[in-house]
């Protein structure tokens, strides 16, 4: 009798531990909108909050370590993508518990990635979106053409970095998911707003900063209105 109850103990431990065991994976899809539709690149005039016309021709940021937060504060996975504009970009995330409260990201490269040497994948030179080993790497890089642009060729260029002490650019964001959103479905849509770049926290007109291409002051303030940039899609 005691063997068969602890038989049956074992059982029940065993399918404990699997079902604890059991994750929960779903997709993130990034996109990138403007005006309130999805971002044409060298096509369509858009408009900013100061009235000011322009097109993009490029916009591509990185997107670090990002995470499905629940109750059990799981270890958060080294990670590293490269999000473009110009591509469908699909990131397939896990977590260990199915009460998800919301998801996390690093916008940027940490500071770590940022004095590594040469690197490969998304982090590899060659993807344009690497200074110098001493500035390290462009954390959101938007291109394009406005009439409002000083700048010669009327030229919007926008590299934002910067990895060290008072220049990091490097933002950290949350977004709260509903607790019955993956009853829908299990595909987590994040979208990208710039027009809340350019009118965040801080104003970044085109008349008057066309072009930031170095870690400093117009950087941070431009790092700064990232958090606000982001959604999720109901």
């Amino acid at each position: 009798m005691n063997k068969f109850i602890f038989f049956i103990g074992v059982i029940a431990f065993s399918n404990s531990a699997f079902a604890q065991k059991k994750k929960t994976y779903c997709t993130v899809v990034f996109e990138t909108i403007v005006n309130g539709k999805k971002i044409v690149l060298n096509d369509s005039n858009y408009t900013n909050a100061f009235n000011e016309k322009y097109t993009v021709s490029k916009l591509k940021f990185y997107v670090s370590n990002i995470h499905l937060i629940n109750p059990t504060n799981n270890k958060i996975k080294k990670t590293v993508y490269l999000i473009d504009a110009s591509k469908t970009n699909t990131i397939k995330v896990s977590s260990s518990n199915n009460k998800i409260k919301g998801i996390s990201f690093l916008l940027g490269v940490d500071s770590l990635d940022n004095c590594s040497g040469a690197q490969s994948g998304a982090l590899d030179p060659l993807n344009d979106m690497f200074w110098t080993w001493n500035n390290g790497y462009i954390m959101f890089k938007l291109e394009g053409k406005s009439g409002s642009s000083k700048a010669d060729n009327n030229r919007i260029e926008h590299h934002i970095g910067g990895y060290k002490g008072a220049n990091k650019t490097m933002r950290k964001i949350f977004l709260p998911i509903a607790e019955n959103y993956f009853k829908k479905n299990n595909i987590i849509t994040i979208q990208l707003n710039l027009d809340s770049y350019w009118k965040g926290i801080n104003q970044l007109q085109i008349a008057e900063t066309a072009v930031i291409t170095t870690p400093g002051g117009l950087a941070k303030k431009a790092a700064d209105n990232f958090e606000g940039m982001f959604l999720i899609k109901e």
